[in-house]
């Protein structure tokens, strides 16, 4: 289990603890986060689950595929270091204490 911190753009933050074996974006989805649509269900066949890691997570993370780096050309202003797509990060015990920043939109 990890506590995840989901910041919305606006600045308002939810912590929570989400299952080992879970995405980011299923923690999300799982309590209600707004900010992260995951309109694929978790297929990597969107980007509307892009958030920003925070810096000190950046190169704690698994590196992006190319799957993923695909998917991040689709969404709202990515940023090449700390874009990524929360169904691709799978929560480990760690990720405790991880912050993802939602961007303004998703698109």
């Amino acid at each position: 289990m990890a506590k995840i911190t989901y910041v919305e753009h606006g600045g308002k933050e939810h912590t929570v603890e989400v299952a080992n074996g879970l995405t980011v974006m299923e923690g999300a989805r799982d309590n209600n986060i707004p900010g992260i649509e995951a309109d694929c269900g978790g297929a990597c066949a969107c980007s509307t689950c892009h958030v920003y890691v925070d810096p000190a997570w950046v190169d704690k993370l698994p590196a992006k595929d190319d799957m993923e780096e695909d998917m991040l050309d689709f969404a709202y202003e990515p940023d090449p270091e700390r874009s990524r797509l929360t169904c691709q990060l799978k929560v480990t015990d760690a990720l405790d204490g991880l912050r993802v920043q939602m961007p303004e939109k998703q698109i």
